[in-house]
């Protein structure tokens, strides 16, 4: 069973962002407002992407620009006191994304029984944060070392912000996540908000028939179809959101017009399956 069946009751999931407010310590953070405002504000997207019908919520300290390979202490602290006053109005299975320290993310799941972690797991990539090289082989190790090894890992292969330095394509590092145990692949844009590329999304597929491959990046009502039609599933931000704009709350609307539009090839009498 892959890990998109073990953790989501239904094919092609639609995985909703819970973007948090700027960490201590951060230039955004508005110490001004009591972590209760934040907690309340985290509360009402979650309520607002589950009546959407979304299947499933992911955490990501978003505002806390500009990103960092490393985070202090204080950033994965934040998040988890968050998940943990959260956690109890969700009803659909949640991960974790610490931008962008994958063991800062492990931590995070550790601490608050998240079923998932979004990172970028292998490659070297030069990026607008500097040059990221993880290191596979620790952040396994930090993982099974946490006792968290049922917590997914969704390694991000075609990251934002980034261009591979390898030479290799994304169907080659694909084949090496896979091989290393990763269990999903991501395909993203260019940035936050901007769409994939959907050549490398199907070369990803094509690489790996048996590890799930979703789109990261870009999607929306007017292509979540399309998407779907090549893609194990969906991460979604910025389009939920208010004027389809990242630091917005979530709009339930818009949420519900993407979940509809997913179900012209989610539903039973939808096409299913990716054209050949």
């Amino acid at each position: 069973m892959d890990a998109l069946s073990r953790i989501f009751p239904r094919p092609r999931p639609i995985i909703g962002m819970v973007h948090l407010s700027a960490s201590p310590g951060q230039p955004r953070h508005r110490p001004e407002r009591s972590l209760a405002t934040v907690i309340d504000g985290v509360g009402a997207d979650i309520d607002a992407l589950q009546a959407g019908g979304v299947d499933g919520v992911m955490y990501c300290n978003e505002a806390d620009l500009p990103y960092a390979t490393r985070v202090g202490p204080e950033v994965p602290s934040y998040m988890a006191s968050i998940i943990a006053a959260t956690r109890g109005r969700l009803s659909v299975p949640f991960g974790v994304n610490v931008l962008w320290d994958p063991f800062a993310s492990l931590a995070v799941a550790a601490a608050t029984g998240a079923a998932w972690v979004r990172e970028v797991l292998t490659g070297v990539f030069d990026t607008d944060m500097g040059i990221l090289a993880p290191d596979p082989a620790a952040i396994f190790a930090y993982r099974d070392r946490l006792g968290i090894g049922q917590c997914a890992l969704f390694a991000n292969i075609a990251p934002e912000f980034a261009r591979s330095l390898s030479g290799r394509d994304v169907a080659a590092r694909a084949r090496g996540a896979a091989y290393f145990g990763c269990d999903a692949l991501l395909i993203s844009g260019p940035m936050a908000g901007v769409a994939f590329d959907l050549a490398e999304l199907r070369a990803a597929r094509d690489a790996v028939p048996g590890v799930p491959v979703l789109a990261n990046t870009g999607v929306n009502e007017a292509n979540v179809a399309e998407t779907l039609r090549w893609a194990d599933g969906a991460i979604v931000g910025s389009s939920l959101k208010i004027d389809g704009i990242v630091w917005n709350p979530v709009d339930p609307a818009r949420v519900r017009r993407l979940v509809d539009a997913a179900e012209a090839v989610r539903s039973p009498t939808g096409a299913t399956m990716a054209p050949a």
